[in-house]
């Protein structure tokens, strides 16, 4: 294999030809550019469940997000390289243009002039996610590599904090965005608002930035490019769908996912040991600083994401925020990262050295993760904001370091590749630490869930307890139902006041027959959670309510006794005296009716106003006596259904809040082994100007 040890023959250093207002307007041109590839991933989530609903795929809803994920970590080291091959300004402009028009086309997804292109609304909306995703990639990959074109060594880290900052603002305005432009907008605009802020992007690159090339003059590693996308593309695939459970982790789809990614793997290690300029130059691992810092990447990427995605899944599950207001409730925790990426960009850069503050910072992350991994069903909202600053402030430094580690490691010439590569470890950490602290969840969570239903079910009695020990044994078994992880759970106030509204509904219903508190009991949702002999009493409440019933079978009774009577057959009256069902004191008169006095009409008639007074004597008696029968025991059915639901809300919240609190115990390890492989990095100096040196701005293309 060869590899390009000299500079290349031509080659312009941008970093001290430039003069510095140029600079800051290249530099304004690409934050924007990666901006709007940050703010991308958070501002489509807020609109997510209205743009399902509205093109009908809930079906498809992951995969709106897995699209762009293939592509923007496939090609992140395809562009680094092209990067370095014809320049940074061509290949970030051809990203920001890609990126435009897969905006555009999402915000058209489903409309009727499409028709059914790809298979209808959501689907179209899946691709041009994708080709989203294509276009990102470029804006992410090429945007780190043009600081260290622009700037010298010793200024590059406080830049790489603005960076760092970029992503952490995206995260705050993304989610309050996304959520204002859907419900006052339309969820189209989610979409459409990239391209005014790309086209101000695109102006600034393409009028004041020079071509940003290496010099290198090779042939493209067409093949290295293609394996590497087969390689990353099964993989995170496999990766995605075995932690969403749509496949078993054992399954031939998985298992042929994973086959697939480590066949192309070597297939992709063999053509790059002999291709003259590869997409991934493997001299770059016999770089201790890249080797270790590439390792110290990939966990930071799935300490990173994880910890973002796990602290939204606690605050929605156990403190009741709404899903859409988890995202902004990860605010403390970005506050954290842009001081961290900033503050670390600014003292390394006065420091001269990167690897102490990145020490302290892993160190920081690592008390940070501990701290949450101490989080129960009790934690208070602003112990979680103090874990949450902490964690920031030890992650934050992360961003700009390690990429001005891995660029200061390489020739100025093979910064493109490096880059990518740095950022391409990270993407993948993300995804894998994702997919492995996904599974932990749900092993966790249900066995977490049958201890803690199991646990209610021991401090309660009668038929509480013997209904949630069926849920913990149903959770054992397999056998109970998925929960939303996303559906914010009722708090225990909501829970008690409407169950109290169900009483009111219920008694309203029982005693007078009021038609609309009898269809407000029927289909309140907490009827599910009644045990079963309840529901069966509540759904069967009579039209009319239980007084109207009584009533309407005292009137039966004397109806059929009026037929018996003015029959005059002395059998048929015997017949009723027999009938077990009606009162003693009833069935004792009708036996003692002699037979010749049913034969006088006047005689049956006294008869008949006898009866008909004794049975509005016991009528009024037998309603009252029944309704507060079927009240008393429908509200004690009710009771028991609102112990069940708390009991099982609690159960709920201790389950997730234990099942978390131990997945950031296994992030403490993923911190310890970036901190460990950053250990082995070389403690290089970043190289400083020279007291009084300035640099003399020279005319380069534009």
């Amino acid at each position: 294999m060869s590899a390009h040890t000299a500079e290349p023959e031509g080659r312009i250093d941008y970093a001290k030809t430039l003069d510095l207002p140029t600079k800051r307007l290249i530099l304004l041109g690409v934050l924007l550019g990666l901006f709007l590839s940050a703010l991308d991933q958070t501002i489509v989530s807020t609109a997510m469940p209205r743009i399902t609903q509205e093109l009908n795929g809930l079906s498809l809803y992951s995969w709106v997000t897995t699209a762009y994920l293939l592509t923007n970590t496939a090609l992140v080291p395809i562009y680094g390289k092209l990067s370095d091959l014809y320049g940074r300004k061509p290949i970030l402009m051809i990203g920001i243009v890609i990126f435009l028009l897969g905006s555009a086309l999402c915000g058209l997804a489903g409309e009727p002039f499409l028709g059914n292109l790809f298979g209808g609304g959501m689907m179209q909306l899946v691709v041009f996610r994708g080709l989203q995703g294509v276009g990102a990639a470029a804006l992410g990959s090429v945007a780190f590599a043009i600081i260290a074109d622009l700037f010298e060594p010793v200024d590059r880290p406080r830049y790489q904090g603005l960076f760092g900052a970029v992503f952490g603002l995206s995260s705050v305005i993304g989610p309050l965005l996304g959520g204002f432009l859907t419900d006052q907008v339309s969820w189209r605009w989610v979409f459409y608002v990239n391209l005014p802020i790309g086209v101000i992007a695109l102006a600034f690159i393409a009028s004041k930035m020079p071509r940003l090339a290496s010099g290198l003059k090779a042939k493209v590693d067409w093949l290295g490019a293609m394996l590497i996308m087969v390689f990353a593309v099964p993989l995170l695939l496999a990766l995605t769908w075995g932690a969403d459970g749509n496949y078993a982790w054992t399954s031939p789809e998985i298992m042929g996912l994973f086959g697939l990614s480590a066949v192309s793997l070597i297939a992709f290690l063999f053509v790059e040991s002999r291709h003259e300029s590869p997409i991934l130059p493997l001299t770059l691992f016999k770089n201790p600083t890249f080797a270790w810092g590439a390792l110290a990447r990939f966990m930071i990427g799935a300490g990173f994401l994880g910890a973002i995605l796990f602290l939204s899944l606690y605050l929605v599950q156990v403190q009741g925020v709404s899903a859409t207001k988890a995202g902004t409730a990860t605010i403390p925790l970005t506050v954290g990262l842009i001081i961290g990426a900033i503050g670390s960009g600014q003292i390394a850069s006065r420091m001269g050295r990167y690897k102490p503050l990145m020490l302290v910072g892993l160190i920081t992350a690592g008390l940070g993760f501990f701290t949450l991994s101490t989080l129960n069903a009790d934690s208070s909202y602003g112990s979680v904001v103090i874990r949450m600053v902490l964690l920031g402030l030890g992650l934050g430094p992360a961003l700009p370091l390690y990429t001005t580690a891995l660029q200061l490691s390489v020739k100025p010439w093979e910064i493109g590749v490096a880059t990518s590569a740095g950022q391409f470890f990270q993407q993948m950490g993300s995804t894998i630490g994702t997919a492995i602290f996904g599974a932990i969840l749900t092993a966790g969570v249900s066995s977490n869930l049958a201890t803690q239903f199991a646990a209610q079910a021991a401090s309660n009695q009668g038929t509480v307890a013997t209904q949630l020990q069926k849920i913990s044994d149903d959770i054992k078994s397999g056998n109970a139902p998925k929960g939303d992880r996303n559906a914010t759970p009722e708090k225990p106030e909501d829970v008690k006041a409407r169950f109290a509204t169900l009483r009111e509904n219920l008694t309203r219903a029982i005693q007078t027959g009021d038609q609309q508190a009898l269809a407000a009991v029927k289909n309140d949702k907490f009827i599910k959670a009644l045990p079963e002999a309840a529901r069966t009493q509540l759904t069967g409440i009579p039209e009319g309510g239980v007084p109207a019933q009584v009533k309407a079978s005292f009137a039966q009774t004397y109806a059929t006794i009026e037929q018996a009577v003015n029959s005059g057959d002395a059998a048929q009256v015997q017949a009723l005296a027999g009938n077990t069902q009606l009162p003693q004191a009833l069935r004792d008169n009708l036996a003692k009716i002699p037979a010749p006095a049913l034969a006088s009409p006047q005689a049956r008639t006294q008869i008949l106003s006898g009866i008909k007074q004794g049975l509005d004597q016991g009528e009024a008696q037998a309603e009252q006596q029944a309704t507060q029968q079927a009240l008393s025991g429908a509200l004690s059915g009710v009771n028991d259904g609102e112990k069940i639901t708390l009991a099982s809300a609690r159960a709920s919240k201790v389950a997730f809040a234990d099942t978390i609190s131990s997945i950031y115990r296994y992030s403490i390890l993923v911190a310890a082994l970036a901190f460990l492989a950053t250990l082995m990095m070389p403690n290089l100096e970043i190289p400083r100007r020279a007291k009084g040196e300035r640099a003399q701005p020279a005319h380069v293309e534009i």
